[in-house]
């Protein structure tokens, strides 16, 4: 097997594993035994979902969370450097895309290692994909403020994007309080602003619908404890 740092999708949620990613993934998995993971535990259940025959007691891994240094995740990439393939994982979707697994395919790069990225789900892309906006400029802007004020602000600034630059803009919340971020949106927002509310994507209970804000009042789902994705367009 090539020496590589392969980036490695995972399942969005409970999603079978053959359902959202190629057989190839899995022959690439079998082949690596060095990890670079933003969570041990949920990367060790990733692994047995792919191929319950691994023997995880003979796998490496290497934490990459806010407190991994720089230094430290330089240092990781020493079984590569040495002509050993190594796998980045995150904890759902794809790695390096809204995630820190992106620290190590920079250092990788500076170092000319090889990188390769996997075909697997990204929630942003589909989000795009359903939400029937522009897909030709589109941002991703993570998590808007907590502080309602500024928030506000933020989401103004966005729709004022929509509007002058014909972007698609996404951004995320945490579940519980993805109900007051969609309230929040219907309050601030233009009626004739589109708003599309991705949920659960490629899992049970999926959800992705698109309307104006004026056509969103009253008809909220319950939103809470799901994971969604936000999109605003003109």
């Amino acid at each position: 097997m090539d020496a590589a740092l392969y980036l490695l999708p995972v399942t969005l949620g409970d999603t079978p594993v053959d359902k959202v990613l190629p057989t190839y993934n899995r022959e690439v998995i079998r082949g690596i035994k060095h990890f670079i993971v933003e969570d041990v535990r949920s990367a060790r259940r990733f692994l047995k979902k792919v191929d319950a025959e691994i023997n995880i007691d003979e796998l490496t891994f290497y934490p990459l969370n806010k407190h991994t240094s720089a230094e430290e995740v330089s240092g990781y990439l020493k079984p590569l450097e040495e002509g050993a393939p190594m796998g980045v994982i995150s904890e759902a979707g794809c790695p390096a895309v809204a995630d820190p697994g992106a620290d190590v395919v920079a250092i990788a790069q500076r170092k000319n290692l090889r990188v390769v990225p996997l075909v697997g789900p990204s929630s942003i892309l589909l989000s795009v994909m359903g939400s029937g906006f522009n897909g030709q400029s589109f941002a991703f802007h993570g998590y808007l403020p907590i502080e309602p004020g500024e928030r506000t602000k933020r989401l103004k600034e966005l729709e004022s994007r929509i509007y002058t630059e014909s972007q698609t803009q996404l951004f995320i919340e945490t579940p519980y309080r993805n109900n007051k971020m969609a309230e929040e949106i219907l309050r601030t927002c233009r009626p004739q602003t589109k708003l599309c509310i991705a949920a659960n994507l490629t899992c049970d209970g999926e959800y992705i619908r698109t309307k104006s804000v004026k056509e969103w009042k009253g008809k909220l789902p319950d939103l809470n404890k799901i994971p969604c994705i936000f999109l605003l367009y003109k």
